[in-house]
């Protein structure tokens, strides 16, 4: 008997066997991460803020300030917060340096992030003028933003479509001007979220068009799943989430026109579906308590999406 080919021969033997039993054991710890992964992965990690807008009638009325909004946002858990220009004393006029710093002061000291404000603009209008206007109008509020340190500002596109203007040449307006305010949001640091409102913009169609006619890197779309009013608004939402880079995510739907409780499974499914990382802004609507709103559908939004 050849010794030494048989001790070769269990040697080569012993190794294959301790790879195998490493291999299988590097399988099943891939199997245990997989499952971890996917028991991960059922959660999204974007972070919730709110839109101030959900406060729309206090803070018109001076029965709240921004002060006080922030105070509740950090009280009930919010991440961050969107304040809305018009909330600011004084808007359109920008506020004083004081008052932002002090507002962005605060919002560290509560652990919030200002994740965006945004101005009231109509850039399809047919007016030169209005238009100038407004374009000077968004710029004085990126610097706004700037300071506050809100990476973003939110615009509209413009109001109605004019009976006397085709889509096309009130696109035309609206991006030229557009690409302005952005190459100057670039300069400062600060994206333009342009707004589906149910107004020039309607559906999936209209926002790919006015975002590809734009073409800018510091212009995204802040996804408002409540203005597509069509026969199916989740398609419209799944068609758009690839250009949002923010979002209002609202208690209701429009299906066919009729108002309906959205669907807040569906909506995980296409985050979870998608690349989108950033924040949800919730936003509430309507007659009611806003504190009780608002946290009622934040409530909602955690128990279901995380």
């Amino acid at each position: 008997m050849n010794t030494k080919y048989n001790l070769t021969f269990t040697g080569k033997l012993v190794v294959l066997l301790l790879l195998g039993s490493t291999l299988f054991v590097a399988s099943c710890k891939n199997d245990v991460k997989s499952a971890d992964e996917k028991e991960k992965d059922s959660s999204i990690r974007n972070k919730i803020a709110l839109n101030a807008y959900s406060f729309n009638s206090p803070l018109r009325n001076d029965s709240i300030d921004i002060f006080d909004l922030l105070d509740f946002c950090s009280e009930l858990g919010f991440d961050g917060v969107d304040i809305t220009g018009y909330y600011f004393p004084g808007y359109p006029i920008p506020p004083s340096d004081e008052y932002i710093y002090n507002v962005k002061k605060r919002a560290f000291e509560l652990g919030l992030d200002i994740c965006g404000t945004g101005v009231r603009n109509d850039f399809c209008n047919p007016d030169p003028a209005v238009r100038e206007l407004d374009k000077e109008l968004t710029k004085k509020w990126i610097l706004v933003a700037e300071k506050l340190g809100a990476p973003a500002l939110r615009i509209l596109q413009g109001n109605d479509i004019s009976e006397e203007h085709s889509w096309d040449e009130l696109a035309g307006w609206a991006t030229e001007v557009i690409i302005e305010c952005a190459d100057f949001g670039k300069e400062h640091g600060v994206v333009l979220e342009i707004q589906n409102h149910n107004n020039f913009l309607k559906t999936s169609e209209d926002v790919i068009k006015i975002l590809e006619l734009v073409n800018h890197d510091w212009v995204g779309l802040m996804l408002d799943i409540g203005s597509y009013r069509t026969a199916d608004p989740y398609q419209d939402i799944e068609e758009t989430i690839k250009y949002a880079i923010s979002w209002q995510l609202k208690e209701n739907v429009h299906i066919d026109g009729v108002e309906t409780p959205v669907d807040l499974n569906r909506i995980k499914e296409i985050i979870l579906n998608s690349d989108y990382k950033g924040y949800l802004p919730i936003e509430t609507l309507g007659a009611g308590n806003p504190y009780t709103k608002v946290e009622h559908f934040y409530s909602e939004v955690m128990g279901i999406l995380k």
